[in-house]
């Protein structure tokens, strides 16, 4: 099987992590345990969870001058994701602000610094065109987002796109997606319908031809317009981190995707990516390598 190419357009931060007992309520304020500093960005995390699942991984991103953009730049390279096309610009890199409390469930702020920056030159579109699937997300401007997938859908690159932070999306924007991973928050905010899992993904099938919704321990589900359906249910696990969940899903279902699995079998491997990302703490560090995933299964 040939190694399946993936470039990832998006952002990369440097998390502040601080353990409490509980999540704060609105006024409230709460004692941490410390502060940890942890490489992440959903884009940089899924560049990486896609390259420790077995990928050939590009990452298309930008960080600042300060001392934080060395260490995420040494994240994403020695996790064996081509760093090539990250580069520098004046100022702060992006820094994500996470409080994790004792049941693994997270609260996060993100301050984009150097990601709204981001723009496509030549290079990177050269880059997409060759790979088999373009992965996205909504941490850098949506613009950029719009620009790299039409750049792949021009060249038949798989456009897969993991609308998260929640946020409306343009009809053009939509239109050039193959498939939207998304959880129910985020489906609610797309389609702008409260309802079931089953009738998000009917609503989300008039934009996108394929949708995935996550829904934590609830599992996930899968709609396309061919009226394929697929429900698959969360692993048993402890949760102690749920930061990169999602991330650990994509970039893994990203894997898959490219490897032309079937759709129960990508959903499946990639639930576990998802469960074993939740039993450690912090971002890109708790991500699983595809001898994990496989031996998980």
């Amino acid at each position: 099987m040939a190694v399946p190419r993936i470039v990832v357009v998006g952002s990369v931060n440097m998390d502040l992590v601080v353990p409490t007992a509980h999540l704060p309520m609105p006024g409230e304020t709460v004692l941490g345990r410390g502060v940890g500093t942890v490489p992440g960005g959903k884009g940089a995390n899924q560049a990486i969870a896609a390259a420790r699942a077995g990928a050939s991984c590009a990452f298309v991103g930008t960080v600042g001058d300060d001392p934080y953009a060395e260490v995420l730049r040494k994240s994403l390279a020695e996790s064996g994701v081509d760093v090539s096309r990250l580069r520098a610009v004046p100022g702060p890199s992006g820094v994500a602000l996470v409080v994790v409390d004792d049941r693994g469930e997270n609260q996060i702020v993100v301050v984009p610094g150097a990601n709204g920056t981001l723009t496509l030159g030549a290079e990177d579109r050269a880059v997409i065109a060759g790979a088999d699937v373009l992965l996205c997300q909504l941490e850098i401007p949506l613009s950029t987002v719009a620009h790299a997938a039409a750049a792949a859908r021009a060249t038949g690159t798989t456009v897969v796109l993991n609308a998260a932070p929640a946020r409306p999306l343009a009809p053009e924007l939509l239109a050039a997606v193959d498939l939207l991973v998304v959880n129910q928050i985020e489906a609610i905010t797309i389609t702008g319908y409260e309802g079931p899992a089953g009738d998000l993904l009917d609503r989300l099938l008039d934009s996108v031809p394929r949708a995935v919704v996550t829904r934590g321990v609830a599992g996930v589900a899968y709609a396309d317009r061919a009226g394929v359906r697929v429900d698959v249910p969360a692993p048993l696990v402890t949760a102690v981190d749920t930061t990169a969940a999602g991330d650990a899903f994509t970039g893994a279902f990203a894997v898959a995707l490219a490897e032309h699995r079937p759709v129960a079998d990508a959903l499946a491997w990639a639930s576990a990516a998802g469960a074993l990302c939740v039993q450690r703490p912090g971002a890109s560090s708790a991500l699983p390598t595809r001898p994990e995933i496989d031996a998980a299964l």
